[in-house]
Parts: C-alpha cells; sequence; structure tokens
C-alpha cells in the first residue's frame, strides 16, 4: 500500500527505434515528481540509447526483442535498485501519449489505494488516424471477452498505465511480447485486484508503428491477445 501523498515513482519505456520520439517523451515527463526514467532499448539500430541518455534516461539494453521482454528487463533494473519504488508507469517511446498526463494515472493509487490505473484512448480524445481500424476493434473484442470471462470492465488495453510496485511484484508477468498489457489486465482480474480507467489522449506516432504499421504485425499481435485472455482462465 502507497502510505505517503509523495510516492516513489518510476518509469519503465520500452524503446525500438525510436531515436525521433524518445527525447520528446522524457522532455514531456513531468519533472519533480519522478524519480528514475528507464528507457528499455529493445535492439535499437538506431540512435534510440544515446539520445534517451542524453535526455537524462538511464537505458538497459534488451537485445531479445518483444515488447514484453523490454517491459520485463526494466522491472528487472527496479527490483535490483536498493530503494523500491511505490509506483512503476509504463509509457510507449514514440509519442503518441501524453507524458505530460502521468499524474492522472497515479492520483488513484494514492488517494483511493488502487492497484491498477490504465490510461483508456477509448475515454479521451483520439486523434483521427492514431489507431487503425483493426486496432479499435481488437481492443473493443479483447475488452468484451475480458468482461464476459473475468467480470471486469476495461475498455482498452492501452500501454500508458501505472501500477503499484507491489501489486507488479505478485502479477508475475511473464509475457514476452504483445500480449504483455492484456496479461496484466487479465492477471488483475483473476486476483480481484482494484483498478480503474482514466480518460487520456492519443496521437499519432511518430514514425511507423512495428506492429500496427503492417498487416503481419496486426494479425500477430491480435491472435496472442486473444490466446492470452482465453490461456489464463
Amino acid at each position: 500500500m502507497v502510505k505517503t501523498r509523495n510516492p516513489i515513482i518510476d518509469v519503465i519505456i520500452p524503446a525500438f527505434n525510436e531515436e525521433n520520439a524518445v527525447g520528446l517523451v522524457i522532455q514531456d515527463i513531468p519533472k519533480g515528481i519522478v524519480r528514475h526514467i528507464i528507457v528499455s532499448n529493445n535492439g535499437s539500430k538506431d540512435r534510440t540509447k544515446i539520445i534517451a541518455l542524453e535526455a537524462g534516461a538511464i537505458v538497459v539494453d534488451q537485445p531479445e526483442m518483444g515488447y514484453g521482454a523490454a517491459c520485463l528487463k526494466g522491472i528487472e533494473y527496479i527490483s535490483l535498485l536498493k530503494v523500491a519504488p511505490d509506483i512503476v508507469v509504463f509509457l510507449d517511446a514514440d509519442y503518441s501519449d501524453y507524458p505530460n498526463e502521468l499524474p492522472k494515472l497515479i492520483t488513484p493509487i494514492v488517494e483511493q489505494q488502487v492497484d491498477l490505473v490504465v490510461g483508456s484512448r477509448a475515454l479521451g480524445n483520439l486523434e483521427r488516424g492514431s489507431m487503425t481500424t483493426p486496432q479499435i476493434f481488437g481492443n473493443w473484442l479483447a475488452t468484451s471477452l475480458i468482461r464476459l470471462l473475468y467480470k471486469y470492465e476495461f475498455t482498452d488495453l492501452g500501454p500508458f498505465r501505472a501500477v503499484r510496485y507491489e501489486a507488479l511484484r505478485r502479477l508475475n508477468m511473464q509475457d514476452r511480447t504483445f500480449g504483455w498489457t492484456v496479461e496484466m489486465q487479465v492477471k488483475v482480474a483473476k486476483m480481484k485486484m482494484a483498478a480503474i480507467e482514466v480518460p487520456v489522449n492519443y496521437r499519432k506516432r511518430i514514425g511507423k508503428s512495428k506492429i500496427s504499421g503492417t498487416i503481419r504485425g496486426t494479425l500477430l499481435a491480435g491472435q496472442k491477445i486473444l490466446w492470452t485472455i482465453f490461456k489464463l482462465i
């Protein structure tokens, strides 16, 4: 349980070839409320690592490709710190989220003792073209299945999220690819943790998505998300 109005907050940003965006993401994270910004460099071949370091982030290298693998590498770094955080925030490196909205995700954990806060793009303002039709449909299908199978209400599998570190440890996250976000939400539902959503804004990402930007990536991600939902029943 977070017992302070000034919790220790660490941010994990998985990043693969995001040299044009990662610096902007780091720059827009509110100063003074975050302890560490950890960029998990997921095998980038460009200047992502250099730019992240120049912007003041800690960079950990994860050569194993996969969104979940990158997130887990960031968690591994945090687990070795002498003082554990109270809250961990996950944020994408493509500048599609608005990092300055971070306090909106933190407040329910501090004030209401919530375990997980998901930034819902479905409840916020979605810039035209920021999400593809398959993405929107996939989110609807996945959250509908979670509601049907696990009796938990979600509207989005959005990557911008905050979780109590104690709860994150209990979740024992395993997925190393596309199923990361849905695994977290399904496990929260199964374990009857407290979860809410807050509206967040979403814009067109900088650069081309490695997942939704290709038909193959979209199909693989959709398949993995559905498989994760059913395998955890």
